[in-house]
């Protein structure tokens, strides 16, 4: 029998926690898989399988709205910062400047955080350096290139790790928040991914209301979702505590919506991404 569920893409990192919690936990998780058929995967992944058809809402990067004709925004929940997040890093040797890295290593899980790069790299005088793909692991990323881009969970981990691999290695490094340095140069939100919809897919106001439901539960639950995390990642609660409630902004606010904005036009401006129109006009629920 065909499964006629909703097919979701989620993404398998540590910062959509809060987002999925009616879809992982009781009292609502048993009803909503009666709904919802969750896939778990990089952000990069969601994009691709919206644009192939493979899912019908998906945790996409912002970038892919400006690739992928069609989609469209679900109202209420985003991921982004408004000042520094931790999960988005430009790691470089301290004796490099911005302005002379000749290559940057960039995670293959991430779109968005890649065409911010671009574009603050042509902020910093450097705007033909060349991005390699590549698996986000520090220590290869740094032998293949001047500098690295690793998100997520990755990031994370090497922010936990960086004194240990100062001792291991003797190799000074700095570590840039890139939410950070967009806010400092822009005054603008770092808006990494909203929940999209494919071309076709039918979408309801109870649909809207599951997914803004569970970003509020999620937040009412903060202190079990700390717990529950920190089983998974060896970094201390109260870090992951802070990551979840002060680094990572959920709510897709006005400010959000134009930050959104700025980006896409910087990002057109640059050459990074093709010209985009975005406006609140793109919301589903519109």
């Amino acid at each position: 029998m065909q499964d006629s569920r909703v097919r979701v893409a989620a993404i398998d990192f540590l910062n959509p926690a809060p987002l999925m919690w009616d879809f992982e936990y009781p009292p609502l998780n048993a009803s909503l898989a009666l709904r919802y058929k969750i896939e778990r995967m990089f952000p990069s992944e969601c994009a691709t399988r919206l644009a192939e058809g493979t899912a019908d809402i998906g945790l996409i990067p912002i970038a892919s709205l400006a690739t992928t004709p069609g989609l469209r925004i679900l109202p209420g929940c985003t991921i982004a910062s408004k000042g520094k997040v931790r999960s988005l890093l430009l790691v470089r040797r301290a004796n490099q400047p911005l302005a002379t890295i000749r290559s940057v290593a960039a995670d293959t899980a991430s779109r968005t955080t890649v065409a911010y790069a671009r574009i603050l790299f042509h902020k910093w005088g450097n705007p033909a350096v060349p991005f390699l793909p590549h698996a986000a692991d520090l220590d290869s990323m740094l032998e293949k290139a001047d500098a690295a881009i690793v998100i997520g969970d990755p990031a994370l981990l090497a922010l936990e790790e960086r004194s240990n691999r100062f001792e291991r290695t003797g190799e000074e490094l700095v570590y840039h928040d890139l939410a950070w340095e967009w806010r400092t140069l822009t005054g603008l939100p770092f808006v990494s991914a909203v929940w999209g919809a494919a071309h076709g897919s039918l979408l309801d106001e109870s649909m809207h209301f599951d997914f803004i439901q569970s970003r509020i539960h999620g937040m009412e639950n903060i202190d079990a979702l700390v717990a529950e995390c920190s089983k998974k990642f060896p970094i201390p609660e109260a870090t992951i505590r802070n990551y979840l409630t002060t680094n990572i902004h959920y709510v897709l606010d006005d400010e959000c919506l134009e930050g959104m904005s700025g980006f896409f036009r910087m990002a057109a401006e640059t050459g990074v991404l093709p010209a985009y129109s975005f406006s609140s006009e793109a919301l589903a629920a519109r």
